[in-house]
Parts: C-alpha cells; structure tokens; sequence
C-alpha cells in the first residue's frame, strides 16, 4: 500500500523491502564502476595531483626536491632565457590548432559527399576513415619521407618535376609547422568523417522534403536544416579537436623534436623535453598544470559561449 506516493505506507515491509532493493542496486552500480573508478584515481586523479604538488617543488633529478612556493611559475614568465622559449611554446600551441577549424570544414564538406547513395560509396567511407585506425608514430615515419629534404623526397621530387625548387619542409622554420598542421588535418578527417556522417543521417529526411515540396535550393537546405540539426555534432567535433591539438605530441616528437629554431615546440612538447630529457620534474609540472588551466578556460569558454546557440532538439 503507498501513501502520499510513498513506498511502504504504514507497512514496514514494504519500505524495508524497496530500501532493501534500492540498496543492492546502487552496490552493483558501484562495484560495476569500481574497475573504472580504481584505474581512473591512479593514473589520473593521483597523477593530476602529484603533478600540482610537484610543481611547488625545485626538483631537477637526481638531486631532491627542494620547496620554493610558485618560483618554477614565475621563473616560466620572467626568466631571461626560458620566457621566450614558454612564451614560443604557447604561440606555437595555439598556431598548431588552426588546423582544427580546416579539418572541421574538410571533414563536413566530404561528409556530405558520402551521405549520398552512389555506387561504391563504401569503399571511399573505408578509405577516408584509415587513417584514424593507424598508429601516427607508424603515420610520422611516412610523412618523413614525403617531407625529405633532398631530391628522393616525393614533395621535392614532383617540385623537380616541375621545374620549381625544392624545399626543406620540416627543417624550414617557417614551413615546417604548416607541414605538421597539414598532417594533422588529414590524419584526423577519418574520424570526424565518421561522425559528421552519424550527425547526418541522424537528421529526419522529412525536413528536407517539406522544404523541396516549398522550392528551397540546396544552399537553403544545408543553412536552414542541415546547419542547425549538426550543432550538437559541430560542437563535439571542434571541443575535442581543440583538446586533442592542444596535447598533440606524437607527430611533434618523430618529425621534428620541437625545431628547427622552437619552430614547432608546443606545450605538450616542451613539457616533455624538461620533464624527460632535461629531468627538470617541478618545471615540467608547472609547465603541465599551466597547459591543464588553459584547456579548462578553452573548454569552459565553449561551453559558455558556443554550447548555448547549439540546437539539441
């Protein structure tokens, strides 16, 4: 019997046997959660920390840690000979993610040429998302030798071919990071493809047809429905774009190692370098913490001020 909506109502078996209920579900939600809560507090939640308290700490390796307060930030800011290179660090951060707006519009743009049903679209779906299933240290090696140097490069070659000179590319300080931002693009259109594709055929094919049936051209169809239906899409593809380029590390480090000059030093980069080659661990962790606060603000700043024009119905 229930009263006032209650379970149990003046009967305590009632109640005793919901509570009892209630309760073995919510202990077999946590114990499903449990792996995942365990691997996430070890290597994120403990780590995210430690580095904060480590960045309080003058630690270069193997000497002991030393506690000087927010000394390792401001020696990031002001110090003579490493400001310059923070402060390239972080301009080259933000250059970097230009290419996150290009592959946005590339991605779309094919994604809607392999919505449409034509023979042998399958195959260039598969096509286009190979690359997101291949390792980008297996990918970097590739682009090395497209990007050589010399005449075997393939770039130089085909220069050769006709009759331009060649370049040096990735050892070019003001062509080596629109070399990498290149990489990036086509290595991440596969999957934005993919979910640009989702976000499509998610769209019921009766808007499209109540607005044929009232003469709207292709222009109006893509501004009016196409547009509006993808922002949820549009938003998660350029959120995580910009997150996964702000990190980007992988292509950095086996092509070009940050140069020539700190032409292609970010942060993610340049955390690596004091952290693993230079062992300077409370410089590392400032510079990890800095590199956390500016994604947090970048995140927050697109939620606040893109997530609401985002049209989720």
């Amino acid at each position: 019997m229930r009263k006032n909506g209650k379970p149990g109502g003046n009967s305590g078996v009632p109640r005793n046997r919901w509570w009892r209920r209630w309760g073995e579900e919510t202990t077999s939600a946590y114990l499903f959660l449990l792996p995942s809560l365990v691997i996430f507090i070890v290597f994120t939640f403990f780590p995210a920390i430690y580095s904060v308290i480590v960045s309080l700490f003058r630690w270069n390796m193997p000497m002991k840690p030393a506690f000087v307060g927010f000394e390792n930030y401001i020696y990031l800011f002001t110090d003579a000979i490493e400001a310059p290179i923070f402060w390239r660090s972080f301009l080259n951060t933000f250059y970097f993610a230009i290419g996150v707006p290009i592959n946005l519009f590339a991605s779309l743009m094919i994604a809607l040429l392999l919505n449409r049903r034509l023979r042998g679209v399958g195959f260039f779906r598969t096509t286009f998302f190979l690359p997101a299933i291949t390792s980008m240290a297996a990918v970097s090696v590739v682009w090395l030798w497209l990007f050589h140097p010399s005449q075997y490069g393939l770039f130089n070659s085909l220069l050769i071919d006709l009759g331009l000179p060649i370049q040096r590319w990735l050892r070019d300080p003001v062509l080596a990071m629109p070399c990498l931002i290149a990489i990036g693009v086509w290595y991440g259109m596969g999957y934005n493809i993919i979910i640009f594709l989702a976000g499509l055929q998610s769209i019921p094919q009766t808007y499209y047809e109540a607005a044929r049936i009232d003469g709207a051209g292709q222009v109006s169809l893509f501004r009016h429905i196409t547009w509006p239906l993808l922002g949820p899409t549009l938003f998660y593809v350029l959120s995580v774009g910009m997150i996964n380029s702000l990190k980007a590390f992988t292509e950095i480090d086996v092509m070009t190692q940050g140069g020539p000059l700190n032409a292609t030093t970010t942060l993610a980069y340049y955390l690596y370098q004091n952290a693993f080659q230079f062992f300077q661990m409370g410089k590392a962790s400032a510079v990890a913490v800095l590199l956390f606060i500016m994604l947090f603000l970048l995140t927050w700043i697109q939620f606040r001020f893109i997530d609401r024009k985002v049209y989720y119905e």
